[in-house]
């Protein structure tokens, strides 16, 4: 589980690498700006490739001096540095690579408050006017140099974070930002870049090492962690010899509608694919046919049987396409203590509910989207005030909340946040929220604990996306994702 951290420790984290390996921060600087450079010449091999590097006068603007240099030494000659001088601050490692650059052959032209801006001809920009310090919006020179950069069109890569993007908190309502296709950004993602927000500052964000202590960044407090594929390869147990189908579990979801089977169907399917060992299905009877027909595997379980057949079950899920049926759900809570997957029409159902909601067995696993989460626990501004709810409800309620987006946000009973890297708009296609559930209900049925199950089951979720879309499909549908789910779990190195 990768840390991750505010701007603030992240400074930290340079100054104790500074302070302990006794590197000079101009070094560090330096072996910033050569693995940005390692990155760029991946993303534009062609060494003919015009590039302009706007830098501002602090370190950040100090790693785009540097990174002009090394780009002219590694070979690219087409090679422009444009300077702001918008206020009278100069870095002092912004001023020691400055005089270097004079020793290039590389044009470097400065700008002053109110002076006019050429056009930009190069085909690739290096954002490095602002780095991850900021805290107000752009303004003044600031933002007319932004609007240039983004009113040109080229292909833009950010030093760190696009200038004018917060690296922390809440990302302002049309705050205005330079707009990089890639960010190249230095040892640890910043928070910022998982929240939808900044989709209108950025398309696509790689890390790179630049040699800071990682015991140092692990030992700082940090309420917010990045599953990693180790993190996975840790919790999932390989299947033993002689183990039997009883040996992983029964799961049972509770879903279904005459109209909206479909929900249910994909959630069982999902199920047997993650590796339960037995399925049950409560769904309406005219479902049957269906059911026989998609998943032989599944057994049906009427509601009828279920106070004779619940203690059978091992984990349960409901909510999928469930509709008027949710109505049973007060019946539902008499009988389980042990944690629930609660999705869909079942979240809608609680929406407003609070006594109801308290009755949810402890560390239950909830899973709305957006508008679901909304439906629950009210409206909020921004996904910043978003995350920030879901932890105190989460403690509140000793739930685990999956707040689901591009990268979901696993907020825990403790009130820490798991992110999750997988998945890609591929699969932004109606019933891969059902695959979750059944997932979620397939490993706490196999034994998992609920914080392991829901890990694994929103990491795998989004593998088996990746590992779709790396063979050629552009789009997704949830019912070909469940049948990647087997080779997603081999893919892990498990």
């Amino acid at each position: 589980m990768n840390s991750i951290l505010t701007s603030a420790q992240m400074r930290l984290a340079d100054q104790h690498t500074i302070e302990v390996t006794s590197i000079a921060s101009i070094d560090l600087m330096e072996q910033a700006s050569s693995a940005f450079v390692t990155a760029v010449m991946q993303l534009y091999p062609d060494k003919n490739t015009s590039i302009v590097v706007c830098c501002g006068t602090g370190n950040n603007g100090g790693d785009g001096l540097a990174i002009a240099r090394l780009l002219q030494v590694r070979g690219y000659d087409a090679i422009t540095v444009w300077i702001a001088r918008f206020n009278s601050y100069e870095s002092d490692d912004f001023a020691f690579n400055l005089s270097r650059l004079y020793h290039t052959p590389i044009a470097v032209t400065e700008f002053f408050p109110a002076d006019q801006l050429p056009d930009i001809h190069q085909h690739v920009v290096i954002d490095a006017l602002l780095g991850s310090g900021l805290n107000k919006p752009l303004e003044g020179d600031w933002l007319r140099m932004a609007q240039h950069i983004n009113q040109a069109n080229r292909q833009t890569v950010a030093v760190d974070i696009p200038s004018g993007l917060r690296a922390d908190g809440a990302i302002p309502e049309g705050e205005y930002t330079v707009r990089a296709h890639e960010v190249v950004t230095f040892q640890r993602p910043k928070l910022s870049f998982f929240f939808p927000e900044s989709a209108n500052s950025m398309d696509a964000f790689q890390v790179v090492d630049i040699g800071l202590d990682e015991d140092f960044i692990e030992s700082l407090p940090s309420d917010f962690g990045l599953v990693e594929a180790a993190d996975i390869q840790r919790i999932y147990r390989k299947r033993k010899p002689f183990s039997h189908k009883g040996t992983y579990g029964h799961a049972l979801i509770i879903a279904g509608s005459t109209d909206t089977m479909g929900a249910a169907l994909l959630s069982c399917g999902a199920s047997l694919y993650s590796g339960a060992g037995l399925t049950s299905a409560c769904i309406p009877k005219e479902g049957l046919v269906a059911l026989n027909a998609s998943h032989p595997e599944v057994m049906y379980c009427s509601w009828a049987d279920l106070p004779y057949t619940w203690g059978s079950f091992d984990a349960v899920g409901i909510g999928p396409g469930l509709g008027k049926a949710c109505d049973n759900l007060p019946t539902i809570l008499t009988y389980s203590s042990k944690p629930l997957v609660v999705d869909a029409d079942a979240l809608s159902f609680l929406g407003g509910k609070t006594a109801l909601l308290k009755q949810l067995p402890l560390h239950s696993i909830l899973t709305p989207h957006m508008k679901e989460y909304d439906r629950l626990f009210g409206p909020h501004g921004n996904w910043w005030d978003r995350v920030q709810s879901a932890r105190e409800q989460a403690v509140a309620l000793q739930a685990i909340i999956v707040l689901k987006n591009r990268y979901t946000f696993i907020v825990l009973p403790d009130g820490t946040v798991r992110i999750n890297p997988t998945g890609n708009p591929a699969m932004a296609s109606g019933g891969m929220g059902d695959v979750l559930t059944g997932m979620l209900v397939s490993f706490l049925a196999q034994g998992y604990d609920p914080q392991e199950a829901a890990v694994l089951a929103c990491y795998l979720h989004g593998a088996a996306g990746n590992q779709l879309v790396a063979a050629g499909m552009a789009v997704v549908p949830a019912s070909r994702l469940i049948a990647e789910l087997p080779r997603a779990i081999a893919s892990v190195g498990i």
